[in-house]
C-alpha cells in the first residue's frame, strides 16, 4: 500500500510574521519548519503502514529548495522518501495553482491513499485537500479523528460540531486528518541520522507536464490588490486596579449611559 502525505513548510512558530510590501505575500525568508498539523498526517500514515505490515509512505510538497530540510523531519519519523516540487515559476501560487501542482505530483505517484493535515499554520485555509481531491476526481473526507483501512476501503470517524459521522470511501481516496487523531512520535536519533540517506527527489513543474501559465501568479485566480493597517478600535480607557477597579468600571458605564 502506498500512502502519500502532502505537507507544507511554514515559518517557525516563534518567528515574526511580516508581509512583503512589494509582493504582498508572506515573507518566507526566515527559518521554516514542518507544518504542525501535517505531522499528525505523517504519524497516521506511519501507523497505517505498520498495521498493514508493509507499504510505502511518500512525503509530497510544493515549496522552495530549502523546504527539503523541513521534509526531513517526516523522513526522520519513518517516512520512506520525499518528493519536493520546487520551481521559480511556482512562486506566488494561490490555492488553485498549488492544488494543480500537487495533483500532478500525486498522479505521478499513483498512491492508494492521500493524507493531509487539517490546515496550515500560516494561512489556515483548510480547503487545499478538497481542491486536490476535485482535480484527481477522488472521494474526500475531512476532519478525520479515526481512520482504518480494510478491503480496499477507508473508514473514517469524522469530527463535526454536532458529534461524529462515520464515512466509508473506496480507495484511492483523499483524507484530511484532525490533530485529535493521534499523538505524533518524536524522531529518534537513529531516525534523524537515517533521514539523510533516504531518497529525496526534487522536480520542477515542467517535469510534471505543467506549463508556466499553470502555476505561480499566471496560474492563480486570486490577486492581492492592497494591504492596509486595521482600523483603530475607537475610544478605549485603561483601568489600573488599585483596589477600586470595580467602581471605575461602573462609573465608566454610567458615563456612557450603559447603566
Amino acid at each position: 500500500m502506498k500512502i502519500a502525505v502532502c505537507v507544507k513548510e511554514v515559518p517557525e512558530a516563534g518567528a515574526a510574521r511580516r508581509i512583503d510590501p512589494q509582493t504582498k505575500r508572506l515573507d518566507r525568508s526566515g527559518e521554516g519548519s514542518l507544518n504542525a498539523f501535517d505531522v499528525n498526517a505523517v504519524e497516521e500514515a506511519l501507523r497505517l503502514k505498520e498495521s498493514q505490515g508493509e507499504g510505502e509512505v511518500v512525503i509530497v510538497s510544493l515549496g522552495p529548495q530549502g523546504a527539503m530540510d523541513s521534509l526531513r523531519k517526516a523522513l526522520a519519523m519513518g517516512a520512506d522518501r520525499a518528493l519536493l516540487v520546487s520551481d521559480e515559476a511556482a512562486v506566488g501560487s494561490d490555492l488553485v495553482a498549488t492544488s494543480r501542482a500537487l495533483a500532478a505530483a500525486l498522479q505521478k505517484e499513483s498512491p492508494d491513499l492521500v493524507l493531509f493535515g487539517q490546515q496550515s499554520g500560516d494561512s489556515d485555509g483548510a480547503v487545499l485537500w478538497a481542491a486536490v481531491a476535485e482535480r484527481m476526481r477522488l472521494p474526500m473526507v475531512s476532519q478525520a479523528s479515526e481512520l482504518t483501512i480494510a478491503d480496499g476501503r477507508a473508514t473514517v470517524k469524522r469530527q463535526t460540531e454536532f458529534g461524529y459521522d462515520r464515512i466509508e470511501a473506496p480507495l484511492p481516496a483523499v483524507v484530511a486528518v484532525s490533530d485529535a487523531i493521534n499523538e505524533p512520535r518524536y524522531p529518534s536519533l537513529k531516525g534523524i541520522m537515517g533521514a539523510k540517506s533516504k531518497p529525496q527527489e526534487t522536480v520542477t513543474t515542467g517535469d510534471l507536464g505543467l506549463g508556466a501559465d499553470a502555476v505561480g501568479e499566471a496560474g492563480s485566480k486570486t490577486e492581492v490588490l492592497a494591504l492596509t493597517d486595521p482600523p483603530p478600535r475607537g475610544e478605549s480607557r485603561k483601568i489600573e486596579d488599585d483596589g477600586n477597579a470595580a467602581q471605575q468600571i461602573v462609573d465608566y458605564l454610567v458615563e456612557k449611559k450603559l447603566l
